[in-house]
């Protein structure tokens, strides 16, 4: 398929074109072929949609949105965990242009403020609750003014932008519409204006936001067009062989791109059926939507994979409809990879890599490679984009097998970092190159192993942590001299967060009173499982802190060894 390289640079070609149509457009284009395809199921809602039935509520709240004041280009946020609306709001803010701001579910105020202002959202549209999450009361705690508001006239001192607020409930909300009330909207604009709305859009225009961590402390807004995700997730599910008999369960965040673009998109791009088991992960419940509606499909982090795996009345389920499905997000061990492949009957599993900057995946293991490439390299190129393997000082590509930085270039890089000229410039170089920051090597045949990374990201079950964020706002505690954050392996979730901290003097603390200091001030998955209280850092001569000495005696003093020898793709 390939020819062999000397140098690390590999291009991916394909006899299928790019895809030029906006998201809205192909998704008409696929309810006109395949009306009576069931789309949507979502098991915790007891809802079930055709293709037609979903383009109706797909369209309805896309002319409830133009009711409500929304022009092309304005943002829309939505904090929610997975449902039904989740997804409507996604095709129909690409039917009537608005740009979709998807907002971490386990986002505390902090981080939803932030967000919110960064992106200059106008609506928002808010679940009522989820898990230890009351989404309402949180709003009324940040826009106090939400009170004595009517609906879509908010004026928050704390966050100008906002004016329009929409919560996915049935009862209603001071200052707040709820699904209804949107839904009824929709009957103040005709079917002809919002087929004038959508053919004013352009497939390289802005139609999502996605916040990744920042190494400075705040996240960034990842802004990536129609042409970006709609490619990402048509050659996804080409690569897996998609087609419109196929049921993908999907049980990852739909605010995230593995959810929204390896999910949803690719499932809408082939007429196949999007399969939602539960407002957030649950085995037990991905395992019996498996067997009740025969799913063909399974996505998944490693951590979710094991979860199932280990579920103690795994084997009571009915699995063998299933054939294919993705593992990413995090490094999968290759064991895993092969209990997968075995107990799961997913004989045609594949591993994806990318970041959400990529739209998200550059790199996926195909089900015809060898046994040895598929469980344990990310696999190879993807169509109509290009790799190459940097020197990370000279820049220079490096030879095959030789470790460097991972860059990327073609459709699938962003169009930028939303408001952020000069980190989009960091990021993305004068020839279109995007820098991934992760350091990999590549074979003659352009498999690709990520061996480590550059910056000191920590990946804890799919969600990127950035240990900076953690660092400034631990350095908020008041007995806090100093703090250095690193990531150390685990089985169940590939790394956990570890706080190295050092005292003001004649202070003294434990880890349980730094975690009851970070509980719902920032979310769960960021607060470090262990805590170590130190004199100093580990040092170079010229005063850089050398993480990965840290991380060494961390791995010794916890007992990680058996962890750390852990072998993944």
């Amino acid at each position: 398929m390939m020819s062999q390289h000397v140098q690390s640079y590999t291009s991916g070609t394909s006899d299928k074109p790019l895809l030029g149509l906006t998201i809205g457009e192909m998704f008409d284009q696929i309810v006109e072929q395949y009306p009576d395809n069931e789309a949507l199921v979502v098991r915790h809602q007891n809802l079930r949609y055709t293709y037609q039935e979903l383009q109706a509520q797909v369209n309805q709240c896309a002319r409830g949105l133009m009711a409500i004041g929304m022009e092309k280009g304005d943002r829309i946020g939505i904090w929610s965990p997975n449902n039904a609306e989740w997804v409507i709001i996604q095709f129909a803010t690409c039917k009537m242009g608005a740009i979709l701001v998807n907002i971490n579910p386990a986002y505390r105020l902090h981080e939803l403020e932030y967000t919110l202002r960064q992106s200059g959202c106008s609506a928002l549209v808010i679940a009522p609750e989820f898990k230890r999450s009351n989404y309402t009361q949180m709003m009324y705690d940040l826009a106090p003014e939400l009170i004595d508001t009517k609906p879509g006239q908010l004026r928050a001192e704390k966050l100008p932008d906002l004016k329009k607020v929409i919560c996915l409930d049935d009862d209603a909300k001071a200052g707040m519409w709820n699904w209804n009330d949107l839904m009824d909207m929709a009957d103040q604009i005709s079917q002809g204006e919002l087929a004038d709305r959508q053919s004013q859009l352009e497939f390289d225009d802005p139609i999502s936001i996605q916040y990744t961590s920042g190494t400075t402390g705040f996240p960034k807004g990842a802004t990536l067009s129609h042409h970006n995700i709609l490619n990402n997730g048509y050659f996804v599910g080409e690569i897996m062989n998609f087609s419109p008999r196929d049921r993908l369960i999907i049980p990852v965040p739909l605010y995230h791109c593995f959810g929204m673009v390896l999910g949803n998109l690719a499932c809408i791009t082939h007429g196949a059926a999007m399969l939602i088991p539960g407002p957030g992960f649950e085995p037990d419940s991905v395992l019996a939507m498996i067997e009740e509606e025969k799913a063909t499909a399974l996505h998944g982090v490693p951590t979710m994979f094991i979860a199932e795996l280990e579920h103690p009345e795994f084997n009571k389920y009915d699995l063998t409809s299933l054939r294919t499905g993705l593992m990413a997000g995090a490094p999968c061990p290759v064991e895993v990879m092969k209990q997968v492949n075995t107990a799961m009957h997913m004989n045609e599993v594949e591993i994806a890599y990318g970041m959400t900057e990529t739209s998200p995946v550059s790199f996926q293991t195909h089900a015809d490679a060898p046994l040895d490439k598929r469980v344990s390299t990310v696999g190879q190129i993807h169509p109509h984009t290009e790799v190459k393997i940097i020197d990370p000082e000279t820049g220079q590509v490096v030879p095959i097998e030789e470790k460097g930085e991972l860059c990327t270039r073609g459709y699938s890089v962003m169009l930028g970092y939303w408001n952020d000229d000069e980190k989009t410039r960091d990021s993305i170089d004068a020839a279109g190159w995007m820098r991934t920051g992760d350091l990999a090597v590549m074979d003659e045949d352009g498999y690709v192993n990520i061996v480590g990374r550059i910056k000191d990201m920590v990946i804890r079950g799919g969600e990127n942590v950035y240990p900076r964020e953690i660092e400034e706002f631990l350095y908020s505690h008041p007995k806090i001299s100093d703090v250095q954050v690193i990531g150390v392996p685990d089985q169940r979730y590939g790394e956990e967060l570890m706080a190295w901290v050092k005292l003001k003097e004649g202070e003294g603390s434990s880890g349980e009173e730094m975690r009851e200091f970070c509980r719902d001030k920032i979310a769960h998955f960021k607060i470090p499982r262990y805590f170590k209280f130190v004199d100093s850092f580990p040092m170079t001569v010229t005063g850089k802190i050398q993480k990965f000495v840290m991380r060494e005696q961390s791995i010794e003093e916890l007992g990680l060894e058996t962890e750390a020898a852990t072998q993944t793709a």
